[in-house]
């Protein structure tokens, strides 16, 4: 046998091996994947298993798995005694005052950067990005006076405002992704046929990114309501105070309600969980399409 020949065999006897080598590795990695879920998962399912518990039994014996009993004392008293869901409204107007005008002005923004070409585009891009990645921190001073004299304090508006700040520059860049994934050869068509440029935007362009404004959508949403930072300093009252607040005012001086904190974080996110439920596909898509250009 040459050596040629023996290198050929031997090559064939090693490219046979990878079939069980690779189904170790996918065992592997499912176990390190359920791994990871649990890790993930466990905080989620841990205060709602808390958010049941008597106030007793969880300062008693706050690890235990096996509970005293049940409850929904804690779901009771933060509903009725907390003023929640006038926060959790409040919450929901905020978001939604985010997300129309951050997701208006994107979306302009970024077809005009898509689809526009001139001197300094990239300085623009590069400028958003800028603003994106400033602390908030370093905004509450100059954003607070700024609101003070526009006499809009403790008002869903200045919310919506301040929030707009750091989640425009974001969903610009986002929506950006996915104007330049839309060939512009349906605008000149459409323009060819009698269209104006604003309506082949509307009428050609906006469909075919409805998943990009949907995940854009969802993502500023998500950004807004959970902040705390801003709401904490731009609000004085219950006619403002979103979630996160009125969450971090049911910390007592002397001690921690357990159950009410808990059942209060269960309430909390079930907006968005309903929300994920009904957009999630659209996300997705929107998530994966933006990355993609032909």
């Amino acid at each position: 046998m040459s050596s040629t020949t023996a290198l050929i065999v031997t090559g064939r006897k090693h490219a046979r091996r990878p079939a069980g080598y690779r189904r170790s590795i996918g065992v592997l990695g499912d176990i390190a994947l359920g791994a990871l879920m649990v890790v993930a998962l466990f905080p989620i399912l841990w205060f709602t298993y808390t958010s049941f518990r008597h106030e007793s039994d969880i300062i008693s014996n706050p690890t235990s798995f096996i509970p005293a009993g049940f409850t929904m004392e804690n779901f009771v008293a933060t509903w009725n005694d907390t003023g929640f869901p006038k926060l959790l409204w409040n919450s929901l107007i905020t978001s939604g005052l985010t997300v129309i005008v951050s997701l208006t002005f994107a979306t302009f923004a970024a077809y005009a950067l898509s689809r526009a070409k001139f001197r300094g585009r990239g300085v623009v891009q590069i400028t958003y990005l800028a603003v994106r990645i400033v602390p908030g921190t370093l905004l509450m001073f100059p954003l607070y006076m700024l609101i003070q004299q526009a006499g809009i304090l403790d008002t869903h508006v200045a919310l919506a405002i301040t929030y707009t700040t750091f989640t425009l520059p974001a969903a610009v860049w986002f929506m950006k992704g996915f104007f330049d994934a839309i060939p512009p050869d349906l605008e000149n068509a459409a323009r060819v046929d009698g269209c104006t440029r604003l309506g082949a935007m509307f009428r050609i362009v906006l469909p075919l990114v409805r998943p990009g404004l949907a995940a854009s959508g969802i993502l500023i949403a998500i950004e807004a309501w959970n902040d705390i930072l801003f709401a904490l300093l731009l609000t004085s009252s219950d006619t403002s105070r979103t979630w996160p607040v009125g969450l971090r005012l049911l910390i007592g001086e002397f001690q921690l309600p357990w159950g009410q904190l808990a059942a209060a974080t269960v309430l909390s996110i079930l907006p968005v969980v309903i929300a994920f439920a009904i957009a999630g596909r659209a996300m997705i898509s929107g998530l994966t399409a933006g990355g993609l250009k032909d």
